[in-house]
């Protein structure tokens, strides 16, 4: 499915987007038979509610959606675009005291909502389409949203059509689009070229574990990007509980959210020399799956003790990692969708990040506000350091300190990042309620927010 505005040239009914506040205003300028229509009809301007405006004749002269308070638009991102679902087919123009930024706001969001993930039954998405506002950058609004759609539908697919393999095809293709150069190491490669902790996560499935490499551009600012892609985790040895592995066809969240984002930056053409890096493997049980207490030693040389193999997506990362800092670069960023104490802490939709820059956090910040995608920072909190320190080896990949679990998570990738301007994410990749703009399913997150906060990071 491909995110679109309709034709600016396009015969456009007028959608009046009014506030509860400017309710009385909107009627004195549609006149008093439709002042008196909304009235009978009891429209109040709440968020997300529609009224279609009828003609003499009884066609559809337009229509009018409620903004609703400052405060609901808090609570509910997004929200007016639930309103989107009962407009007629046709092409619609926005009418409204609009800032710069709520134009914005919901011309993405009627994009975004417009997903529809179609590859197993037939999805009809939305008929009525939206003329892009006056002042609203078209461009950068449909590729935020094609990249989002591409993270959607990889989450989406099964492991059955995406492991390893299926997700090196839409990595390749992804880099085929925008020319980008890709290098692949696969199964016992790995080994010989410096990936023994992705090797061993992924040796135990017949779908051959891999590490995968993306380069595009040649000038600018360098940023690399690292997503985990365990494309199914059944937990191992230490196999999950069936309710813990129900959604696990989502735990390479974190490679689709980066290649979402590397598209939206291609199709851009923002001026930076990009790597993205991703380790696809399957976390499966068979006769030579890692095991417990085993001792990894991984690229950078460090020593792992295994304790917990549902705690593999930090073991790939590692390796992953501990390559893209082998090569300098102005900023590197991981997306995973690593710990269950992450959505303890912040719930399912905020993506908690770690940073130690201010300068970096500052405008990553802003670039969530702008790009609506909420972010919340959690710290780097160095007196955790001695948890992931077992003794008899170097890390522990799964610390028993029993709490602060996405904190210690982080510190373990910190180790292999080694980078004074490190990013890391970690997501969760699901919307587990439809929510405005949000189909239940697979969702990409900070996405949006790096992209919007790339400029005042890189100095664009």
């Amino acid at each position: 499915m491909t995110p679109a505005f309709a034709d600016a040239g396009a015969e456009a009914l007028p959608l009046h987007i009014v506030s509860p506040e400017g309710l009385a205003d909107l009627g004195g300028r549609l006149g008093a038979g439709a002042a008196a229509w909304l009235a009978a009809t009891g429209f109040k301007g709440d968020l997300g509610e529609l009224r279609l405006l009828p003609g003499p004749e009884g066609a559809v002269l337009g229509a009018v959606a409620g903004f609703g308070t400052a405060s609901a638009r808090r609570r509910r991102r997004f929200g007016v675009v639930k309103a989107l679902a009962g407009l007629p087919a046709g092409a619609w123009r926005i009418e409204g005291e609009l800032t710069p930024a709520e134009r914005t706001e919901v011309a993405l969001g009627w994009l975004l909502a417009g997903y529809r993930f179609g590859r197993y039954r037939k999805a009809k998405g939305p008929e009525a389409r939206l003329v892009c506002p006056d002042g609203v950058d078209a461009e950068r609004m449909i590729a935020m949203a094609r990249g989002e759609f591409l993270t959607r539908d990889l989450i989406n697919t099964p492991a059955q059509d995406m492991g390893p393999g299926e997700l090196e095809a839409e990595f390749v293709a992804l880099a085929g689009r925008h020319g980008a150069a890709v290098a692949v190491v696969r199964g016992d490669d790995l080994l010989e070229q410096g990936f023994p902790m992705v090797h061993a996560v992924g040796r135990a499935s017949p779908r051959a574990p891999r590490i995968m490499e993306m380069r595009w551009g040649s000038e600018g600012p360098a940023l690399t990007l690292v997503g985990k892609g365990v494309c199914f985790d059944t937990g191992g040895l230490n196999l999950k509980p069936s309710s813990g592995m129900n959604l696990m066809k989502k735990d390479m969240g974190g490679a689709a959210t980066v290649m979402g984002l590397a598209q939206m930056i291609m199709e851009l053409g923002l001026p930076v020399r990009l790597r993205v890096i991703v380790p696809a493997v399957e976390n499966v049980v068979s006769g030579n799956a890692l095991k417990p207490k085993d001792i990894l030693t991984s690229r950078k040389g460090l020593t792992v003790e295994v304790n917990d193999t549902d705690a593999e997506g930090r073991l790939i990362l590692g390796d992953a990692l501990a390559w893209a800092a082998e090569e300098p670069s102005d900023l590197l960023v991981s997306m995973a969708t690593l710990t269950g104490a992450a959505r303890v802490a912040v719930g399912p939709d905020l993506a908690p990040y770690y940073c130690d820059d201010a300068g970096v956090v500052a405008a990553l910040e802003a670039g969530a506000a702008e790009g609506c995608d909420p972010v919340w920072r959690l710290p780097f909190h160095d007196a955790y350091e001695s948890v992931i320190e077992p003794g008899i080896a170097d890390l522990d990949n799964a610390p028993g300190f029993g709490f602060a679990g996405s904190i210690t998570a982080a510190l373990f990738l910190r180790r292999f990042a080694d980078h004074p301007r490190y990013v890391h994410f970690d997501i969760y990749g699901h919307t587990p309620t439809e929510a405005p703009a949000r189909p239940k399913g697979g969702v990409g997150q900070g996405a949006r927010a790096m992209l919007c906060g790339l400029p005042g990071m890189l100095g664009l």
